[in-house]
């Protein structure tokens, strides 16, 4: 396929494995972006408009967050140690490159039919197809669009249950909020699943984190896995969409319908991201009913790795 104007989702062909639809023609067989290939110099230099006030918005968790770690990682041990009679260094152990608000690369996950592009190499063995350190180059820099999916729900709400989010949902978020997405943008989706996070006590949070050694047996509100909300992905024109949860998707995921991470990241390229923390953003933005900005986020330039933090900011 040429690159002169995108297929849309059904033009795109199946993969003989999962069935699922890729993009693995669209943008050529070496290709290291994936969706990434839609923040052309004309998209970012046209997402600089989007600020306004200069007002910087933080929404990437500290290092050290959450606390204590999830999937049975193992806590940051942060260091320092004098050099000389006025200087200091430190350094980090157990630093998980998925830890904190972060980036899944297109090394994350794999399907039956291969990893995105149809790599089928040892990651830990070959450093330079798909790495995180080929988006650390160029970063992620874009209009960034707030989709509030909280917002819209009813009071008892619990972004701790399985909430399946649809293209319906999105769609009327939208609507409500009086923004479009346009080719290039990133989605920044909030569920609340952040906000609950952040105000459990230590004790419910360390319960949470024995639950989530087995990233299948947790729970928590996000995208459906459906067949749509990927056609409706890849046809917005979005460069990446990121999540305040654990996981993008809601989870558990129900394999009838379909699993997302499979969906976007080995067959369409997708970058997506996870435990951002768009509580303070999201109160900005319905402040003055403004929904987009300039989102930044530079990826750890680490070859090979799988993911990196995210070292995201919004500037409105």
């Amino acid at each position: 396929m040429g690159t002169e104007r995108e297929p849309m989702f059904d033009e795109l062909p199946r993969l003989a494995g999962s069935g699922y639809r890729h993009s693995w023609d669209v943008w050529g067989a070496s290709d290291q972006l994936g969706t990434l290939n839609r923040l052309t110099p004309r998209v970012v230099a046209a997402a600089a408009g989007c600020v306004r006030t200069g007002e910087r918005i933080g929404v990437s968790l500290p290092l050290d967050e959450p606390s204590p770690p999830f999937f049975g990682r193992k806590p940051m041990a942060h260091s320092l140690y004098p050099m000389g009679d006025i200087g200091w260094d430190d350094w980090l152990d157990g630093f998980y490159l998925q830890c904190s608000s972060q980036w899944d690369g297109l090394r994350h996950i794999r399907s039956t039919d291969g990893f995105y592009g149809g790599w089928q190499g040892d990651p830990s063995a070959d450093p330079g197809p798909l790495g995180i350190h080929h988006w650390a180059r160029p970063g992620i820099i874009g209009r960034g669009v707030l989709v509030d999916l909280a917002a819209g729900e009813e009071d008892g709400y619990d972004a701790f249950t399985a909430r399946r989010f649809t293209v319906a949902d999105i769609e009327a978020a939208l609507a409500a909020q009086g923004v479009g997405i346009r080719r290039g943008d990133i989605l920044c989706v909030r569920t609340g699943w952040m906000d609950k996070y952040l105000a459990l006590g230590p004790q419910a949070r360390a319960e949470l984190a024995v639950a989530l050694v087995n990233p299948r047996e947790y729970t928590c509100a996000g995208l459906s896995g459906s067949e749509e909300i990927s056609r409706f992905l890849w046809d917005s024109g979005a460069a990446a969409v990121a999540a305040d949860n654990p996981a993008v998707e809601t989870v558990p995921a129900d394999l009838s319908i379909g699993f997302l991470h499979g969906r976007l990241i080995p067959s369409l390229g997708f970058a997506i991201g996870e435990l951002f923390d768009f509580s303070a953003l999201a109160a900005a933005c319905h402040a003055d009913r403004r929904y987009d900005f300039l989102f930044t986020s530079v990826p750890l330039n680490v070859t090979g790795g799988v993911g990196s933090p995210a070292n995201a900011v919004a500037v409105r």
